[in-house]
């Protein structure tokens, strides 16, 4: 418990700023959408941000962006860096293999944060690049952590989620449907990407499936498979591939246990 109340504005100033860094276009409109906090108290929170240096106007459009002066917030986070380099023979070798590329992403709040990528060592249509926010109840990756994580993170989720207008978040706002749904990724074994954010990200051409990647039993961060929809489909996915995926997976997993020994 900690020993005071949150300040509420620093709080509001934190949503600001993570919402202008997750909106590919920020206006205020579009960030009092997602964070639910009123205009006038968005623009006073931007103005302060800007003040700051963590973010900057466009000079021609009504719209903030940030600056890189974000960076230092996470200087030091490591977690994703080491278990990014873990990943990256495994994801490598996973790729030479079922021919599609992987990401592996860490837990992160709100967001799976996207730890290692093979998406550049081949042709692939839909580029990402390690450090990407992906949105936990709308990816793969996200809802294959969700499923075999510690309650603490599973709730601190469903808490950031509960605030986001998105669709993919409806299950935020109904445990027992939550509940249901990651009871049903446990017994699958994987998670499928939400198809409302598969169309809005990648115009319904391509899809992901995800499995857990886990450490002592407990979900340390997840890992997908990519694939396009006019190649191949969900259930071939599955079939063929999601055992490949799984002992990719498990590699991964027993060596981030290691990790977490030696610290």
């Amino acid at each position: 418990m900690p020993s005071y109340d949150p300040v509420t504005a620093l709080m509001r100033g934190l949503d600001v700023l993570r919402a202008v860094n997750r909106l590919p276009s920020a206006g205020v409109k579009d960030i009092h959408r997602l964070t639910g906090i009123n205009q006038p108290t968005v623009v006073r929170m931007l103005e302060t941000l800007i003040y700051a240096g963590f973010v900057i106007r466009h000079p021609q459009q009504p719209v903030y962006l940030p600056t890189g002066k974000t960076l230092e917030l996470s200087a030091g986070y490591v977690l994703h860096r080491e278990i990014g380099i873990l990943a990256t023979p495994v994801l490598t070798r996973l790729r030479a293999v079922v021919g599609w590329p992987s990401d592996v992403g860490v837990f992160d709040g709100d967001a799976m944060v996207v730890a290692h990528t093979s998406r550049g060592e081949g042709r692939f249509l839909f580029e990402r690049r390690t450090g990407f926010r992906a949105p936990v109840f709308a990816t793969s990756l996200g809802r294959a952590y969700l499923a075999f994580c510690g309650e603490a993170d599973r709730e601190r989720a469903l808490a950031l989620a509960a605030r986001s207008p998105e669709p993919w978040n409806a299950p935020a706002h109904d445990p027992a449907r939550a509940a249901k749904d990651f009871a049903a990724i446990r017994a699958a074994g994987y998670a499928a990407m939400d198809e409302a954010y598969a169309s809005r990200e990648y115009g319904g051409m391509a899809s992901a499936i995800a499995v857990p990647v886990l450490a002592s039993g407990v979900a340390a961060a997840s890992l997908n498979l990519m694939y396009l929809r006019d190649a191949i489909d969900q259930a071939a996915v599955v079939e063929r591939l999601l055992p490949v995926l799984r002992e990719a997976a498990s590699e991964l997993g027993a060596a981030v246990a290691g990790l977490s020994h030696a610290a």
